[in-house]
């Protein structure tokens, strides 16, 4: 992927995040591990770095770490091409297979200004090159019926097909042998938070440490999330193959401010790894980057964890980010660290649970405070200024919050600082708070104080990044 140099250009150019050279990008679509390569399609306009025009970007990797932007996969035809899935057709259900090569197949929102309805493409050749298969696979005559997320149920030998009606805060499932022709199956939803239309449903399984089996569904809403923009839900229950029945309340898969539209890897063997979009429709279309609009979050692995209120989903970084590291200050107790320009950072911040504990690390440039992480009362802030840079961004300065679980015997915090974001993650990923971030100037070091207990039972780790660009 080239990369400009220009200071302006590359200001708040992310380090270690995926976003494409140039022009917009906002969900990700159709990601599936296969021919030991991670795909990553997603929304994207080769025009301009403006929301149109919306055509499959693409980018693969080996690691989940680096990604190599590739050409577009799925161009704009007589509709849009909007977000979707993508399945490694194994066993040639379709019939798009030749050869005996497993056809991928991706299913999508084709988006005209009176329809919205869902499609199919394929690919033989793992993805470099694609078919369009005809007219609509599921066709129901609205105009905002969207975003299918398609997966291989074992237990019932068929596929399942998630998709949403965003104006009725619904999601409907429905079931294939053929990726082709679909029946519906059952229909969830209203419930949780309605407060905006949802969009982008997942539905996947997932074990807990003791080994006992749920299903999460997810889906975003906009506008209703946390802070009145965009946001994201889930429930964790029960799939039969026909229904998802829910077991727990719905809650916020993130509590910061930019975090939309996940979607986990198919075909990944072992783990569920999911990424989202790191934006909010507040205030995407005006973020001060140029020439291009719109990056990733980090990915992250999931899992169910115990919690006095029932399980909760847990989100941690994915390994693979630890081959980035190179520089480490470690130092027991609170003070000042340095920060390297130019480059991205991890720290990572233990201490034994205290209630009286209090952690607070502002983040400084020679403009004064940029951001700043708190630990106090049993919960977790992130507090975003208001600066010259994003006085205009309505929606952006404000504080996120999420309440810590208290039952836990240690207390960590693990922060990712990039060129323009930053990412929280408490509570061995229980608790999670993912904000864009646009310095006024470059970061130059973090102000780490403890207090409510003795300093020196608090260990800190700062790394710093290399690029996962190469440069």
């Amino acid at each position: 992927m080239s990369r400009s140099t220009t200071s302006e250009r590359e200001q708040y150019r992310p380090h270690i995040h995926y976003a494409p050279a140039a022009n917009w990008m906002n969900d990700p679509n159709g990601l599936v591990y296969f021919g030991g390569l991670y795909h990553l399609y997603y929304q994207y306009n080769p025009y301009a770095s403006s929301h149109g025009n919306l055509h499959w970007g693409r980018a693969t990797s080996t690691d989940l770490v680096h990604w190599e932007e590739q050409d577009v996969a799925l161009p704009e035809r007589e509709h849009q091409i909007f977000s979707g899935s993508a399945v490694v057709d194994w066993h040639n259900t379709s019939g798009f297979g030749k050869g005996g090569r497993p056809p991928l197949v991706a299913c999508y929102t084709g988006h005209t200004a009176d329809n919205q309805a869902q499609f199919l493409a394929y690919s033989l050749d793992q993805g470099e090159t694609w078919t369009y298969h005809g007219g609509p696979v599921l066709d129901v005559g609205k105009t905002d019926f969207r975003d299918p997320k398609v997966f291989w149920h074992a237990k019932s030998r068929r596929w399942i097909m998630v998709v949403v009606h965003p104006v009725e805060r619904q999601v409907e499932l429905y079931g294939s042998f053929n990726l082709q022709d679909w029946e519906s199956l059952s229909v969830f939803g209203p419930a949780g938070a309605t407060g905006g239309i949802w969009e982008v449903p997942e539905l996947f399984p997932l074990h807990d440490e003791a080994g006992r089996l749920y299903w999460v569904l997810k889906v975003d809403l906009n506008p209703g999330g946390p802070y009145g923009g965009s946001g994201a839900q889930y429930w964790l229950g029960d799939f039969d193959g026909q229904a998802f029945t829910a077991t727990t309340p719905a809650r916020w898969v993130d509590h910061g401010n930019d975090f939309y539209a996940a979607l986990t890897w198919n075909d990944l063997p072992d783990r569920r790894v999911w990424l989202a979009w790191m934006s909010n429709w507040q205030y995407a279309h005006d973020v001060p980057t140029q020439g291009w609009r719109g990056a990733m979050v980090l990915p992250r692995e999931l899992g169910v964890c115990a919690d006095p209120h029932g399980p909760v989903l847990a989100q941690r970084p994915v390994p693979e980010l630890q081959a980035l590291r190179q520089a480490k200050t470690v130092r027991q107790g609170d003070g000042i660290f340095s920060l390297s320009p130019h480059q991205a950072h991890e720290l990572l911040i233990r201490w034994p649970a205290m209630p009286a504990a209090e952690v607070k690390l502002e983040f400084r440039s020679e403009a004064g405070s940029e951001v700043s992480v708190e630990v106090r009362s049993g919960e977790l802030w992130v507090r975003r200024p208001v600066t010259l840079v994003t006085s205009s961004l309505d929606g952006y300065p404000g504080d996120h919050r999420a309440e810590l679980p208290l039952h836990l015997d240690q207390f960590d915090l693990q922060i990712f600082l990039d060129a323009s974001s930053i990412e929280v993650f408490a509570g061995d990923g229980r608790v999670v708070i993912s904000d864009l971030l646009f310095p006024s100037e470059q970061i130059r070091e973090v102000d780490i104080q403890f207090g409510g207990s003795d300093p020196l039972s608090m260990e800190v780790e700062v790394w710093s990044l290399k690029s996962s660009y190469g440069v």
